[in-house]
């Protein structure tokens, strides 16, 4: 399959292939298919998110201990390694000199 560039926001959770605004944080290079995974992974941090706003209201329930709070974690990692593996090779240089993708 063909990989296209697209433009990555992690904090709108903004895939596109059009660079305009704030989109261009990462700059990746992807299939059809690895830019539908990297939407489920916005999705399921979008959902882990939701969770996670609900339990806040929940005084009693300490943040180390609130499994929605992990599952945003281990999402927001998934999608920063996602973003590594498939950056370009300037995006890839700026996450190393932020140390951020590697190794998670």
């Amino acid at each position: 399959m063909e990989k296209k560039k697209y433009y990555v926001n992690i904090g709108t959770q903004e895939i596109s292939q059009i660079p305009y605004g704030a989109n261009t944080e990462f700059v990746i290079e992807a299939t059809d298919e690895e830019i539908f995974l990297l939407r489920e992974k916005f999705n399921e941090i979008h959902d882990a998110d939701m969770s996670a706003f609900v339990r806040a209201h929940i005084p009693y329930m300490p943040y180390h201990n609130d499994p929605q709070n992990d599952k945003y974690d281990s999402g927001m990692k998934g999608v920063y390694q996602m973003i590594y593996n498939l950056a370009d090779s300037e995006t890839k240089k700026a996450m190393d000199e932020e140390n951020i993708g590697r190794e998670f």
